[in-house]
């Protein structure tokens, strides 16, 4: 086991100063068990060498814990940004399990993104803090089987019962719809999901990405900003507006003309694309 030293990090630049949570907490490093095929963490760091999927990096729980007590007042932690936080491997290790303690105990929000379902298991939701926590569980399709041609997460319907179960016992959760791939969404099932609020955010192309999601049609990815392809502004809308049967949609975007679009005219909470209760 490598240790991974650079777990907190607070993000910079396009993305930095469009997110307004941008300190990152990785329990997890240079590698993630999911290896998604879209996964633009992946396309940053494997032609480097720095990418291990069958066996990630491990944050120090004592680092962890000082640096969570240095962070200043007001800080919203987000888990799970270059990889899962809970990623098979965490159940070996327990890192993230231990760190949502220590959050605790600091009394430090923290946003998990995850495309596990154990975060809805009793052991985890036995130490869930609803004043803290806020959840977005990730699916990128309905349909279990296409999954886990691009991706090896627990299927959607698993994560979808866990969106559910969570949303039921009170907590501030989301379905994070990332990235939408619109080709690969029931639309009819998607509005069926029991859970008030969904996040989406389409995706972005590099060629990187382009050679590994071979199945996958990029040729409408004609927008290009910051390093990636996107789709159009237009086209963005038209697929949005088949997303229904949730109260609050939000979109999380890095495209300057789309991010102020979706701040006018969609997103729940204009000042907070991830729309989090407080």
């Amino acid at each position: 086991m490598k240790e991974y030293k650079n777990f907190l990090k607070t993000v910079a630049g396009n993305e930095g100063g469009k997110c307004r949570y941008p300190t990152r907490l990785d329990t997890y490093g240079c590698g993630c068990a999911h290896d998604c095929r879209y996964c633009y963490a992946k396309s940053l760091l494997q032609f480097r060498g720095l990418w291990h999927p069958e066996d990630p990096h491990v944050a120090n729980l004592g680092r962890i814990e000082r640096k969570i007590a240095a962070l200043p007042r007001g800080t919203v932690v987000r888990m799970g940004g270059m990889t899962d936080c809970l990623q098979p491997c965490e159940e070996r290790y327990r890192v993230t399990y231990e760190t949502i303690r220590l959050l605790n105990r600091y009394q430090v929000h923290y946003l998990l993104v995850t495309k596990s379902d154990l975060i809805a298991s009793d052991k985890y939701v036995a130490i869930l803090d609803p004043a803290l926590a806020h959840i977005q569980i990730t699916v990128t399709s309905t349909d279990d089987d296409l999954s886990c041609r691009y991706e090896t997460a627990c299927p959607p319907t698993r994560r979808i019962a866990a969106i559910e179960k969570l949303e039921a016992e009170g907590f501030d959760v989301q379905l994070r719809l990332s990235p939408f791939l619109p080709d690969y969404v029931d639309f009819g099932r998607l509005s069926q999901v029991r859970c008030h609020k969904i996040l989406v955010e389409f995706l972005r192309v590099n060629s990187w990405i382009k050679g590994w999601f071979t199945g996958l049609d990029v040729s409408k990815y004609t927008h290009t900003e910051h390093g990636y392809a996107h789709l159009p502004l237009k086209e963005k809308i038209r697929l949005l507006d088949r997303v229904s049967g949730f109260r609050d949609i939000s979109v999380c975007e890095d495209c300057t003309e789309a991010y102020a679009y979706w701040k006018k005219y969609v997103n729940a909470n204009a000042l907070d694309c991830c729309n989090l209760r407080f």
